[in-house]
């Protein structure tokens, strides 16, 4: 159990995103291209634990001051340091051998997460900005992936979305920090020098903004109307405010967002809006023969 919390595989819920591609494309339900999906999930999971534990390796000290980290497996000494680089190695490995029987491809593509959040781990992720414009671009990695995989054409309006929506919540995670920082005096991570709330309240609404209009745009484009044959999915816009106004409430009103994980496993009002939007692309894409029923 100690080294599976090591992994952590709630944290993979967030490889999810390798499934959009496939999702928007029509073809979910297509076996053969199901198993590689599920198959390239497990690898990038793979990948993206190996990432955790030498960030959790290099943290050690760090995590012991932390709150909340420092119940993590190596800041509590649950687990030893020769034993999580022996994981890390064998998480890598896995990795790669998995992806190598999906497509060469998505070989490629797990290189590129592995070699940038290695560099995030090894420093990068002390430089403010920098530090959440790289975990955003992690997500459209991963949505990349997912592409690669099915063999599917991926939209600019997917990963302006996507990069912009991970950064939403890289940027609350900061204001987290600050919070913390307010409240204990103790600075959670380096890069927080370059942070403060008034900043972070501009970036937050600026940034929520434009994931709005993003998404607008995308819904209203001939490109997207003429791939799923109706001009009806703004409604789907509804859903996506909704999220993004209970994520904003969480962040001001309940100063409580540690952990975007957290929140999409424990916040009903957002799995609501998830599941909702999910539901409205499903009926669009799947379930009339006759796309002239919505017109």
């Amino acid at each position: 159990m100690k080294y599976l919390k090591l992994l952590r595989p709630k944290h993979w819920v967030k490889n999810a995103f390798l499934f959009i591609p496939l999702f928007f494309a029509g073809e979910i339900f297509h076996v053969d291209k199901l198993a590689q999906m599920i198959i390239a999930f497990l690898s990038f999971s793979l990948i993206a634990s190996s990432i955790y534990i030498l960030n959790d390796y290099r943290d050690i000290e760090a995590d012991r001051m932390h709150p909340v980290k420092c119940k993590r497996p190596l800041a509590s000494g649950e687990v030893s340091k020769s034993a999580a680089i022996a994981l890390f190695i064998i998480c890598v490995f896995a990795s790669y051998a998995l992806a190598y029987t999906v497509r060469e491809k998505l070989v490629f593509v797990i290189s590129i997460y592995f070699i940038l959040n290695l560099f995030y781990c090894l420093g990068l992720k002390n430089v403010s900005i920098l530090d959440i414009m790289i975990l955003s671009a992690g997500f459209v990695l991963r949505v990349k992936a997912g592409g690669v995989t099915a063999k599917v054409p991926i939209s600019e309006w997917l990963n302006i979305m996507i990069f912009l929506l991970a950064l939403f919540m890289a940027i609350a995670k900061r204001r987290d920090d600050i919070l913390i920082k307010m409240d204990t005096g103790k600075e959670m991570r380096k890069a927080a020098k370059g942070y403060n709330m008034d900043f972070l309240n501009v970036m937050l609404a600026l940034v929520s903004a434009v994931i709005i209009v993003a998404y607008l745009m995308y819904t209203i484009s001939p490109e997207t109307q003429v791939r799923f044959k109706t001009y009806r999915l703004y409604y789907t816009t509804l859903f996506v405010i909704g999220g993004l106004l209970r994520y904003l409430q969480i962040t001001y009103v309940e100063n409580n967002t540690g952990s975007p994980t957290k929140i999409l496993y424990k916040d009903r009002f957002i799995q609501l809006t998830i599941l909702l939007w999910v539901l409205s692309f499903y009926v669009l894409i799947y379930l009339p023969t006759d796309k002239t029923f919505f017109e």
